[in-house]
């Protein structure tokens, strides 16, 4: 099972840039696919990236391509996201969790049952 914790949020200004860290406590980390979400208030979690199990596949929400990238390092069971040229549409509480599937053109969605973690909350100012 993966157990999350999200980290590396801030505020920042509109073209600055983040790296969020997503940290897995369990031991199985390198057997998932993995995947960034985001909410914002008012709206429902979407997804934004992710990444399958090795880093060699990744998938890019439109929103995220050309600025995100994704990565993770499965010997420290961590999951990143280098955020780019931030906008102030990006503001969001950003998660991480186990999906199902990846591809270059698809990911699933969270695997069922996930517990999801705090998140870790990015506001860019205009």
């Amino acid at each position: 099972q993966v157990q999350v914790t999200e980290s590396g949020g801030g505020l920042v200004q509109a073209g600055e840039s983040l790296r969020l860290s997503c940290t897995d406590s369990g031991l199985t980390f390198g057997d998932y696919a993995m995947g960034w979400f985001r909410q914002s208030p008012g709206k429902e979690r979407d997804w934004v990236s992710c990444i399958n199990w090795n880093g060699e596949i990744t998938w890019y929400a439109d929103s995220a391509k050309g600025r995100f990238t994704v990565s993770r390092d499965n010997a420290k069971h961590t999951l990143y996201l280098q955020m780019n040229n931030l906008k102030p549409e990006d503001t969001a509480l950003y998660y991480c969790a186990p999906v199902g599937q990846v591809t270059s053109w698809y990911c699933s969605d969270a695997l069922p049952g996930n517990s999801w973690g705090q998140g870790t909350q990015v506001t860019v100012a205009s």
